[in-house]
């Protein structure tokens, strides 16, 4: 047998961040080399940053991140570490031919750096064009199998998709006689997604007929949080090593591996392509133990999703504080508690805004939390600013609560411009589905962390951060008569969410089948659910689409998220609940409150 020790880079990029990127593969590519590695690979994009979408497409981008790869590979050299073949992805292009005119066409590529040169290079061969990625539309596809023979180890290489498709570079990996399977990858959570990714990769370990090291970024981007969580698995499917979920880490496994026996001179070819780089096999040496990094539960995975998701974001976009609307609420309560774990409490900034509808036990939960966290909280009473509002503009009904919501709007948004926050909206999937928020009111802000969460899933983050508080000996941060109380938003006297809405419980389970199950109105109903509240709420759904439209980007855990995951358009007349009228030009647009 063949030893190669094989060092994970489990990272965290920024999308664009070139410099920034390079960087950060020179320092884990000197823990790798202090960790006596053989071989040290980062994630899928590594140097650009993923997802780029169209900055692909602009050709100084393209252009930059190959310069940037050939830098990298003599820093590398000069840093000390030339020796050690380093894997890492970037984007680059490759000529295409169509019309009779030759353009370059962008591509996801992986390297294989080694002494200053780019020794190897592969091609991403399949292109998602479903949920989040339309990669189909961007990049040219791949087509040779690159196969790196390191140590008389022969290993393949693949990017992400790859893997998810049947034949490809995997069924190619078992022909070309391959002894590992590398993947780097790009692979966003969502819930489940991880005994999902367990089954794929010991799957395809079978089929490549070796052992299969599957590597993920870390990190959030936009709306997309990637939940590292890399794992090497034998042919038989045995796990040898797992990183840890949501945290950089260097996953150093040590490898028993088959010796080649392909003869390089005679193999390449029928798109396999072959690189050598060292023949000599490593001398034998002690192994290490594996690290198998402890699982998180699922609601936990929740939860440190949602927090890295906002901290990157803020992070990477230059912020240093945000500010919320607290109003002893389990959504603004929530939102506090994970802004103070992923920011720190005195990056919180945390506005009260009582009304004369607000109860004073709702007044008292919000500072309760905002002692709890270390928040920086404030108290400014809206009642003055909506009085002196309408004693020029009449406004009754819901036109008035909607004005003691922008009100408030026009507050945290003011100390945002001054002071440098960022606003975060505090509303959830279940609110976003149905419409249930004043647009440029309790709707504003530039980032929503509960974006994609149920409101039933809410409940039970906020019930798992206060147990996981337990659990480390501290005080529980949440307020219990903030998880106990009724919703409201106490724009009026004795509101209740459940004026407007089916219990949420109920809500959830039908926006469920409905959204994410794609289920039609017939389905619904047959399911058991009410024929009226069904009608009801597949109404408010799609009557919504135009307040999603404007809504903050926020962190996807769910396998379909709005946005890029459900794109539908705002001006339809189409509603599944009624039969089409004759006369379509006859049928009013029908808008729920705002």
């Amino acid at each position: 047998m063949a030893q190669m020790r094989l060092a994970l880079a489990q990272v965290n990029p920024t999308v664009g961040d070139l410099s920034g990127n390079a960087r950060a593969v020179r320092e884990w590519t000197a823990r790798a080399a202090a960790a006596g590695a053989h071989l040290v690979a980062f994630p899928e994009m590594m140097l650009t940053g993923y997802p780029v979408e169209d900055l692909a497409l602009h050709s100084s981008f393209v252009d930059a991140s190959r310069a940037a790869l050939r830098e990298l590979a003599s820093a590398l050299v000069s840093d000390g570490h030339g020796d050690l073949p380093v894997v890492v992805g970037y984007l680059d292009h490759a000529p295409y031919s169509q019309g009779g005119a030759d353009r370059p066409l962008p591509q996801n590529c992986a390297a294989v750096l080694h002494q200053g040169e780019v020794k190897a290079r592969y091609a991403k061969h399949h292109l998602p064009n479903y949920g989040v990625f339309d990669e189909f539309r961007i990049f040219a596809p791949g087509r040779d199998l690159t196969v790196v023979r390191i140590g008389g180890v022969d290993v393949a290489l693949a990017i992400c998709e790859d893997l998810w498709q049947d034949g490809g570079p995997v069924a190619m990996t078992r022909q070309a006689g391959a002894n590992l399977l590398l993947v780097i990858n790009g692979s966003p959570y969502e819930e489940d997604k991880d005994d999902v990714r367990y089954e794929l990769v010991a799957r395809r370990a079978a089929e490549a007929g070796c052992t299969l090291a599957y590597l993920n970024l870390v990190g959030g981007q936009d709306e997309l949080v990637f939940d590292g969580d890399s794992l090497v698995v034998d042919a038989q499917g045995t796990v040898l090593a797992r990183g840890p979920q949501f945290d950089e880490d260097l996953l150093v496994v040590d490898l028993d591996l088959a010796p080649s026996t392909v003869n390089v001179a005679d193999s390449s070819g029928d798109g396999v392509v072959h690189v050598t780089i060292s023949d000599t096999p490593t001398p034998a040496y002690a192994a290490a133990p594996a690290t198998l990094a402890a699982r998180l539960d699922p609601i936990g995975e929740v939860y440190r999703a949602v927090q890295l998701g906002l901290h990157d974001y803020v992070r990477k976009n230059g912020f240093r504080s945000v500010l919320l609307g607290v109003s002893g609420g389990i959504d603004s309560t929530l939102v506090a508690t994970i802004a103070a774990d992923a920011l720190g409490g005195e990056n919180v900034v945390a506005i009260s805004n009582p009304s004369k509808y607000s109860s004073q036990g709702s007044s008292d939960d919000a500072a309760d939390l905002a002692e709890n966290l270390g928040l920086d909280y404030r108290v400014i009473p809206i009642e003055p600013m909506v009085s002196a509002f309408l004693d020029s503009v009449n406004l009754t009904g819901i036109a008035e609560e909607n004005l003691q919501a922008r009100v408030r709007a026009v507050i945290w948004m003011g100390l945002g411009n001054q002071e440098g926050h960022l606003v975060l909206t505090n509303g959830n999937k279940s609110e976003v589905s149905v419409g249930y928020s004043t647009l440029y009111g309790d709707s504003v802000g530039g980032y929503a962390p509960l974006k994609d969460v149920p409101k039933t899933m809410v409940w039970e983050l906020a019930r798992w951060r206060n147990a996981e508080a337990g659990r480390r000996g501290e005080k529980p941060p949440i307020p219990l008569a903030c998880i106990e109380k009724a919703p409201s938003a106490e724009l009026r006297p004795d509101q209740v969410d459940q004026d407007s809405l089916p219990p949420y419980d109920l809500l959830d389970a039908i926006l469920d089948r409905y959204i994410e199950g794609a289920q039609d109105r017939v389905e619904l109903v047959a399911a058991g659910f009410d024929a009226e509240v069904v009608d009801h709420v597949v109404g408010l759904v799609e009557a919504s689409e135009w307040k999603r439209r404007q809504f903050a980007p926020g962190p996807k855990i769910s396998s379909l998220a709005f946005g890029r995951d459900r794109r539908l358009p705002i001006t339809n007349r189409w509603r599944e609940h009624h039969e089409q009228p004759a006369n379509l030009g006859t049928v009013p647009p029908h808008r729920p409150q705002t």
